[in-house]
């Protein structure tokens, strides 16, 4: 009997990164010329196996989509550690840091994605954001409370200086109830942008197809592992990190 597995990974189909998905399939960016990711998020007074957690160790809302968007899986890591953590919460864990911040580098040995992740100690609600950055468009979600944000070429007369970049609000959210079923499309406007009934679409669906879903064992290890690395990374003060691949 064949056991299908899937990270359901709520960042990779929310409404905006399903847009972002489509626009970069379509060619709109251009070349993606960099990355960011950052999960903001205070544990504290959580349940106590959350105490004290390595930050990175909780990083695939800010990983994944940027993985996912180019395609590729993150080769090397440099992380370094940030704040200071009380004493007991050092305890559990054996982790120092309340903050990580981590540069990738992707596996085409050209790309890079900076990330950060914040967990303990730090005065800022939650937020889970994505930025692209290409030749022709970019993108940028800074906040869940404010519209994301693309930015166009314009070009400009011949006797002026470089080019101008127009900023383009999306005030409306994009709608991808389409590629539901009319009994679930509704569920679209739920929790975490939307993406609850595509992650249960695309579960159930692969295992009726009897094939492996988007973000199966291999790819849930490869998003998971880069997280690992950076923490390990920001334990020996920034070293460089060998991400191991899963095939």
């Amino acid at each position: 009997m064949q056991k299908n597995y899937m990270m359901m990974e709520t960042a990779v189909y929310t409404y905006y990164f399903l847009m972002v998905k489509q626009l970069v399939e379509q060619g709109e960016f251009g070349k993606i010329q960099f990355l960011r990711g950052a999960h903001y998020q205070d544990m504290e007074n959580w349940p106590a196996y959350w105490s004290g957690l390595p930050p990175m160790h909780y990083s695939t809302h800010a990983v994944a989509p940027l993985l996912a968007i180019s395609k590729m899986r993150a080769a090397k890591v440099h992380c370094f550690g940030s704040g200071y953590m009380r004493e007991e919460l050092k305890q559990t864990y054996g982790n120092p840091f309340p903050i990580e911040s981590a540069i990738f580098q992707l596996e085409d040995g050209m790309l890079s994605a900076e990330v950060t992740r914040t967990l303990f100690h730090t005065a800022r609600g939650s937020l889970e954001s994505f930025n692209v950055y290409g030749e022709d468009i970019s993108f940028e979600w800074h906040d869940h409370d404010e519209a994301p944000v693309l930015y166009r070429k314009e070009e400009q007369p011949p006797d002026a200086w470089g080019l101008k970049y127009v900023p383009q609000r999306i005030t409306e959210k994009p709608d991808f109830r389409g590629l539901l079923p009319k009994e679930i499309a509704h569920h679209a406007d739920g929790g975490h942008h939307g993406s609850h009934p595509h992650l249960v679409h695309e579960f159930i669906r692969s295992i009726v197809e009897k094939r492996n879903p988007w973000i199966d064992a291999v790819t849930s290890a490869n998003w998971t592992a880069a997280g690992i690395c950076a923490h390990e990374s920001a334990l020996k003060g920034g070293a460089e990190i060998v991400i191991p691949l899963f095939s």
